[in-house]
């Protein structure tokens, strides 16, 4: 039998909407102990998705002239500005095997997890498919 994300996912989700700054999304990421916030519009509606990364390495810091304030983190930006609006998402019902393909080939360290309506539920990282993966090992079961 498949086993499916839902298994997996953490169902704590922590959201952000798109006109935070990016310095507290920041902080809501170290407070948390996270690396994805999915960014969620007034109807609770999944609209884009900020990770560390981009908070890292962001697209923009190739055209800054000074290269000294780039890892600044202030609030002059906002996560709209900087948040990845085509998101990978996976839902309730896809397979951990759906969820390690997404992951690989997407290069991504996460997803947001939505019902069968399109709501938010849930994220599955791959920390998630690791712990997956180990009950599976455990267990001596395949992962499909």
């Amino acid at each position: 039998m498949a086993i499916k994300v839902s298994t997996y996912m953490t169902a704590r989700v922590i959201s952000i909407p798109p006109d935070l700054g990016i310095r507290e999304a920041f902080f809501v990421m170290k407070e948390n102990s996270i690396r994805h916030l999915p960014v969620i519009d007034e109807d609770r509606k999944l609209i884009g998705i900020i990770s560390d990364r981009e908070l890292r390495r962001p697209n923009w810091v190739d055209e800054a002239h000074d290269i000294a304030h780039v890892y600044y983190l202030d609030n002059s930006m906002q996560v709209k500005d900087v948040m990845i609006e085509n998101v990978h998402v996976l839902h309730t019902y896809d397979t951990l095997a759906r969820a390690v393909a997404l992951l690989l080939d997407r290069n991504i360290g996460a997803a947001p997890v939505l019902d069968k309506t399109g709501s938010l539920v849930g994220m599955l990282s791959a920390i998630d498919l690791l712990r997956a993966l180990a009950d599976l090992i455990k267990a001596g079961k395949k992962m499909d």
